[in-house]
């Protein structure tokens, strides 16, 4: 199987990864940043950050919404694409997550399992103390999560997806403690094999995250309708920090 130990720096930079997750949905990206935004009752000229932003689906309509938002995420191939939607409050900038922001923030979002990619904890936490450190006073933090509990029950082992005219053929697997994504497709004649990985964070791990670096999980959500986090049977684990 082909790994590495920062794998998301090849797959997520490759226009492969974008042509398989082209049909996300953003009428519920949308609808989640509604509901957030209202539930924080953040103010209109708040300063967010879209930690882990991808193609800036979130951080586009959260500017829409009027805040003031940057976009940071590791690839360079996200973010050139991500530029074009620039404006005077709203912004793109190559950055790793391990590093700390030069700037602070009313409000920190790292949404859609854009956490848990490293194989050591000590890196989760580097990145969790650098969101603590990146908000101002009385700032919040949110970490949207999968519920891993949820995900063992119904892991589907195989899944085959054509995109445009490209068969995407998708192992998934739990080992050492990480669900694994294991992706095969032919395209522009030759083989392609990419790995995702992300660690297994149940709720109890996340609390332990959260003790080491002094956050207080004020709020637990298991959707994006932010109902009450069930961890039998909610799809998400969202936590609010502060």
């Amino acid at each position: 199987m082909s790994d590495t130990k920062d794998w998301f720096v090849s797959w997520f930079n490759t226009k492969y990864y974008h042509t398989l997750y082209k049909n996300r949905d953003y009428n519920e990206a949308q609808l989640f940043m509604q509901n957030l935004v209202s539930f924080l009752n953040l103010k209109k000229d708040a300063e967010l950050l879209d930690l882990g932003c991808g193609k800036g689906r979130h951080a586009i309509f959260l500017n829409k919404l009027g805040f003031d938002v940057l976009g940071a995420d590791l690839s360079s191939n996200s973010i050139n694409y991500a530029k074009q939607f620039e404006n005077e409050t709203l912004h793109f900038y190559e950055h790793d997550m391990r590093i700390p922001f030069s700037s602070k923030f009313d409000a920190i979002f790292n949404l859609f399992t854009s956490f848990g990619f490293f194989e050591e904890d000590a890196e989760d936490i580097l990145i969790l103390k650098n969101i603590k450190n990146g908000l101002k006073d009385n700032g919040v933090a949110v970490i949207d999560f999968m519920n891993t509990k949820k995900v063992y029950k119904t892991l589907v082992p195989f899944e085959e997806k054509t995109i445009d005219g490209i068969t995407f053929k998708i192992h998934r697997f739990i080992e050492n403690g990480f669900v694994h994504k294991q992706i095969n497709f032919f395209a522009d004649n030759k083989q392609h094999e990419f790995i995702e990985k992300v660690k297994c964070i149940d709720l109890k791990k996340a609390k332990n995250y959260m003790q080491t670096v002094g956050f207080n999980i004020k709020h637990q959500f298991g959707n994006y309708q932010l109902e009450d986090f069930n961890e039998a049977t909610s799809d998400r684990l969202i936590l609010v920090l502060e």
